[in-house]
């Protein structure tokens, strides 16, 4: 890793937000990435609120707070579940790689996760991800995107030259 790169973790969870439900995945992800060479520079719990959603990704990627930003739910069918929504209303750059690498490696696993609608995209020099709300999708999805993340943030935060 060129350098530790900054992450912040967001879960999207209405019963989380208010305290009715413990929040696995967020701590998930910020002990898989940690243990990778990240740095965690801020956790947060929102609830399934669009506009909170897009005002903290907003946020966070317009104050180079953090070179990542890793989601956690809100990504299925359910009415309230608008996390790629947000992402997509806040990003300057569509990353649509990720997010099939992402249902490509899960299909593999479960066919379910033909109805995962996270996005990723890109929003200043902050990199944003969605991932799936349970810790175990959480777990597999990082084992299979993180290899490949350093080279794409080397690229975006200026680490390393387009081509080099």
């Amino acid at each position: 890793m060129t350098k530790p790169y900054r992450v912040a973790v967001l879960t999207l969870s209405d019963k989380g937000s208010k305290g009715q439900r413990v929040d696995v995945s967020g701590p998930t992800i910020s002990e898989f990435l940690q243990m990778e060479g990240y740095e965690i520079v801020a956790q947060k719990i929102l609830p399934d609120e669009q506009a909170q959603i897009s005002a903290q990704l907003k946020e966070w990627a317009d104050e180079n707070t953090c070179d990542l930003i890793m989601t956690t739910g809100g990504t299925g069918f359910s009415p309230r579940d608008v996390t790629p929504e947000a992402t997509l209303a806040v990003a300057e750059k569509n990353v649509p790689g990720i997010a099939e690498a992402l249902r490509y490696y899960s299909l593999k696993i479960t066919p379910r996760a033909m109805l995962s609608r996270g996005v990723a995209a890109i929003r200043k020099k902050t990199l944003i991800v969605n991932l799936p709300g349970s810790a175990k999708a959480v777990s597999e999805s990082l084992e299979w995107i993180t290899p490949q993340l350093e080279h794409g943030l080397d690229i975006l935060t200026g680490a390393m030259g387009d081509h080099d």
